[in-house]
């Protein structure tokens, strides 16, 4: 080894995933306390949004909701397996609307009532925890990286650090950053 293990050092990730892990689990044990044992936190806003938007494609699903559509495919596959969404054929042969069954529809109620409470529990949170605001925090993160990016960060820390890829790769990496053999005419530039 060239270097101490990184992953063994303090992770300041690790707090907020931690805590996020946590508060979905008790979002869970508020579902399980009222029977709900097949439902997932994150079933909730996939779920909602279908009973106010109606039926989507995932591709527009993930979109009306900020997630990949890796992600939502993942989550919907759960929802089916549970009976909380079902597909009908698109407008054409490629794509399926997600539709949810009348289980899924039975939730809706309780969802609404779980988001709102919530939210109001964060708000409580936040209130607690002043002056370090937990919204705040991660809206002024937020902020901050859209004024100077994470990659811009990392890269500036990383330094000469390259991944073992062939001199081919790192004479057109290379390229790229300089903006060295960019197109300038021909066959689909400027179209």
């Amino acid at each position: 080894m060239t270097s101490p293990d990184p992953t063994r050092s303090r992770d300041r990730w690790q707090p907020l995933r931690d805590l996020l892990a946590e508060v979905e689990a008790e979002i869970e044990n508020v579902y399980k306390a009222r029977g709900l044992h097949e439902v997932r936190p994150r079933y909730a806003y996939p779920l909602l949004r279908l009973a106010h938007a109606g039926p989507m494609t995932i591709r527009e699903l993930a979109e009306s909701l900020d997630r990949t559509h890796s992600a939502i495919s993942q989550t919907l596959a759960g929802m089916r397996r549970e009976g909380l969404v079902d597909s009908e054929p698109g407008e054409d042969a490629r794509t399926r609307r997600i539709t949810l069954t009348e289980r899924g529809r039975s939730l809706v109620p309780f969802l609404e009532a779980e988001w709102r409470a919530t939210e109001q529990a964060v708000a409580q949170l936040d209130d607690e925890v002043m002056p370090h605001s937990l919204s705040r925090a991660v809206v002024a993160t937020a902020e901050a990286l859209r004024r100077r990016s994470m990659e811009d960060r990392i890269s500036d820390l990383i330094g000469d650090a390259m991944p073992p890829v062939s001199p081919d790769d790192q004479e057109a990496a290379r390229r790229a950053a300089t903006g060295e053999g960019a197109a300038t005419s021909g066959p689909g530039v400027g179209t």
